[in-house]
């Protein structure tokens, strides 16, 4: 026997433990899968979801009531009620067997409509009425056939389905039929609607005032997260926006508004100091070049003006970077006038280019950060390829931009790495002729400064497809 088959028949694996092992992880998986559903079919926002953790204990607190406590009382309260009425019908039914010589029983019938509250009438003996269909829930029917039955003995016929509030008993005596009319309520609990109606009143009583307490509390959240929303896509806080509600959402609203002043004053300081650098490098280098200018033509003068021409583009591409998240009012940004832009450029540099616009051609931006994205991957596409399409599809809240060319594409392994700051491709295409390997990151920056993105793909042209969106 192989060593496999020996182990699989080991009797640990058959013994109660491992079957005890089996169903807790029967039970556990069961039980994940139930939370998945819970997940899937639970609402998503938080005021839904509050409204059911507030009204799913009360219904099932209300269904519980109703038939632990409702059923019983019910039942109790009927089974007293229909064993009077029928201990009053059998009382009657003994006094006309007691008296057979009362020829109309006026007596029986005085004694039956004072005391008992009950009409009866003595019909001749024809046989009772076929039985009539029975409901398929009625306590009193059947409470009251089993004590009529118990205490009685004799063929009947009741009619309990009718609306009416009159109950007809007819019971089969010696020579004569006995037919009694009884008040509903002397053999049924029907007041147990009203202890219903008060639950369920008070409840939504209840619920009247916990929805709008609970809108109050959760609307301090839903601006706190709006002005998150805002301060992400590059925008100004909502001007009514301040820590209000509960004192956990005051400190998380009190919490934001000094992270985003330090952001704020983080990228200014950084922006200013890169810009103070730019500039003092800017005006060594203008000296530099005067000073060759001065000197003459000479071949490596020519070469000194070239790095000094090649340094002035990096400390501009550094300063683009340093800009690329410093704040700027948004605005409205129309891109039909900018591809009539791009159009002519491409003209001029002897590129075919290809434009649609689907939507509105005017979206809300910051328009000066969103014009140096576009430049940035479409200028590349125009520096890389013959051919670019470009397809803006504008919907409602939302844009998308994909350009498509016919260039030499990067590589699917470093498309990740293009949009670290300073990475440049040997072998395949750089967004910046300068070299310095910050084009895709200042979009990527400025993309996902208003709250989208970009990403890079295999176009159908042969190069490289590049998505951007944002909300707009």
């Amino acid at each position: 026997m192989a060593t496999s088959d020996i182990e699989a028949q080991r009797p640990e694996d058959s013994g109660p433990l491992a079957r005890v092992l089996r169903a807790a992880g029967a039970v556990s998986n069961s039980w994940n899968r139930f939370w998945r559903l819970v997940g899937i079919y639970m609402p998503k926002r938080l005021y839904a979801r509050s409204l059911l953790i507030i009204i799913t204990p009360m219904i099932l607190l209300q269904s519980v009531v109703t038939l632990v406590f409702m059923e019983r009382h019910w039942q109790q309260v009927t089974q007293r009620l229909s064993t009077a009425t029928t201990r009053d019908l059998a009382a009657v039914v003994d006094m006309i067997e007691t008296y057979p010589n009362d020829p109309d029983y006026a007596n029986v019938i005085r004694i039956a409509q004072d005391r008992l509250s009950m009409k009866i009438d003595i019909l001749p003996p024809d046989p009772l009425p076929p039985a009539g269909r029975k409901p398929f829930f009625s306590i009193l029917d059947q409470i009251l056939s089993a004590e009529i039955t118990k205490q009685i003995s004799r063929p009947f016929w009741i009619d309990t389905v009718g609306d009416s509030g009159v109950l007809e008993v007819r019971i089969q005596l010696e020579g004569k039929v006995l037919r009694a009319f009884v008040r509903r309520g002397q053999a049924y609990a029907s007041n147990t609607h009203i202890f219903i109606v008060w639950m369920v009143g008070t409840s939504l009583v209840l619920l009247m005032i916990a929805i709008p307490f609970l809108r109050n509390q959760i609307k301090p959240i839903l601006k706190l997260a709006e002005a998150a929303e805002s301060f992400g896509k590059g925008r100004p806080t909502p001007p009514d926006f301040r820590p209000r509600g509960a004192e956990e959402v005051r400190r998380a609203g009190f919490a934001f508004i000094q992270m985003r002043e330090r952001i704020e004053r983080q990228i200014e300081q950084r922006t200013a100091m890169l810009s103070g650098v730019s500039h003092d490098l800017r005006t060594i280098l203008t000296r530099f070049k005067l000073q060759l200018a001065l000197s003459g033509s000479k071949p490596d003068v020519e070469a000194l003006n070239r790095d000094i021409d090649d340094m002035q583009s990096m400390l501009q591409g550094y300063l683009d970077f340093a800009r690329g998240e410093a704040a700027e009012d948004p605005g409205r940004f129309d891109l039909a006038a900018y591809f009539e832009t791009l159009a002519d450029e491409a003209r001029l540099r002897k590129k075919t280019l290809v434009t649609t616009l689907t939507g509105d051609p005017t979206i809300h931006v910051r328009p000066n950060a969103f014009s140096r994205l576009l430049a940035n991957v479409i200028g590349n596409a125009l520096r890389y390829a013959d051919n670019i399409r470009v397809e803006a599809v504008h919907t409602k809240g939302s844009l998308t931009v994909v350009l498509d060319d016919d260039g030499p594409g990067i590589p699917a392994s470093r498309r990740d790495d293009v949009f670290k700051p300073f990475v440049r491709l040997d072998e395949a295409r750089n967004l910046d002729s300068s070299g310095t390997g910050l084009g895709l990151s200042i979009a990527r920056d400025i993309a996902r400064s208003h709250g989208g993105d970009i990403t890079l793909d295999s176009s159908p042209m042969g190069g490289l497809r590049v998505i951007v969106r944002v909300p707009a």
